[in-house]
């Protein structure tokens, strides 16, 4: 076909970990990017061309990861040349990931998403920032019926107006930030948070969305844990990835409930409170549940 033009593949791999409760994410060029590379002619697969660019980019071994999205939109990425992009999900425990020049490393997933982070309530930067930006947007717009669109939208994503916050609409909220031009990948500034190279941010905002909605019906938390662990570290693990509070006295009726832990016998110490009991994953358990689907709700506090 005269003027046609190659089309290219690139590789995405988001490998989160939780650290002492934190949701971390492993990156590249000093925190801009996350690890990637063109899938070439001597890759035997997709998968095997996106483990040679993670360990050369990070030194860190790649583990069990699941195709994410495809990202195709001829307008985003800032490139001309057109390209495709494969996104995987992988869940891992963090490790050192050093290349030459300290460009690879872990960062805290809220540092690119401020506004996500409801531990502790709604962030600042939604009533300060977020929701007047995105009021004049709505107001900009050249007809009343779009407006009014404009507003539900906002409203109905940031959870304003009354609205209630769903932490799954993460993706969403990227898109709504970026249509308004108030992130730098769009040519603005308005909100907070670190921007990233190319797609990249919206890549890990959808892989946090499916991670968050993954962990309501499968335990994939436990993937992100080590061996031995007490249950104030789980449920720490839990509400640092959903980005709010859990109830903790249902939160550990809920786990009990499933069978999902065992103690191991042995006592953490170094908890900076009274010594709490260490648990295991059951993988009995952990396999059944796999295959049948677990009852593992946020508990709202």
């Amino acid at each position: 076909m005269s003027g046609a033009r190659a089309v290219g593949a690139e590789l995405i791999a988001v490998l989160v970990a939780v650290t002492a409760g934190t949701p971390r994410v492993l990156t590249i060029e000093d925190g801009r990017a996350l690890p990637s590379g063109p899938f070439a002619l001597e890759h035997r697969s997709l998968q095997s061309g996106l483990r040679a660019w993670v360990e050369e980019q990070t030194h860190h071994p790649l583990g069990y990861v699941e195709q994410l999205y495809t990202f195709a939109d001829r307008d985003r990425g800032g490139e001309e040349e057109r390209r495709i992009s494969v996104s995987y999900l992988g869940l891992t425990r963090e490790l050192p990931a050093t290349v030459e020049g300290g460009e690879a490393g872990w960062r805290d997933w809220y540092g690119r998403f401020p506004w996500e982070d409801h531990r502790a309530g709604p962030p600042p930067a939604i009533p300060e920032v977020i929701a007047p930006a995105l009021a004049a947007w709505a107001e900009a717009a050249p007809d009343g019926a779009l407006r009014a669109a404009r507003r539900a939208r906002a409203a109905g994503t940031f959870g304003l107006d009354g609205r209630p916050w769903n932490e799954e609409l993460v993706l969403q909220r990227y898109e709504l930030l970026y249509e308004a031009g108030l992130v730098p990948e769009a040519g603005g500034g308005v909100a907070p948070g670190a921007p990233m190279l190319s797609d990249h941010r919206r890549i890990l905002a959808t892989a946090m969305a499916r991670l968050r909605a993954k962990i309501k019906y499968r335990p994939v938390v436990f993937e992100l844990m080590p061996p031995s662990f007490t249950l104030f570290q789980l449920q720490r693990s839990v509400e640092g990835i959903a980005g709010r509070p859990v109830h903790k006295g249902n939160f550990r009726r809920l786990i009990e409930s499933q069978d999902f832990v065992e103690e191991t016998g042995e006592i953490a110490a170094d908890t900076g409170g009274r010594p709490a009991r260490l648990v295991r994953f059951r993988g009995d358990v952990v396999d059944e549940r796999a295959v049948a689907g677990s009852k593992l709700p946020l508990a709202r506090s």
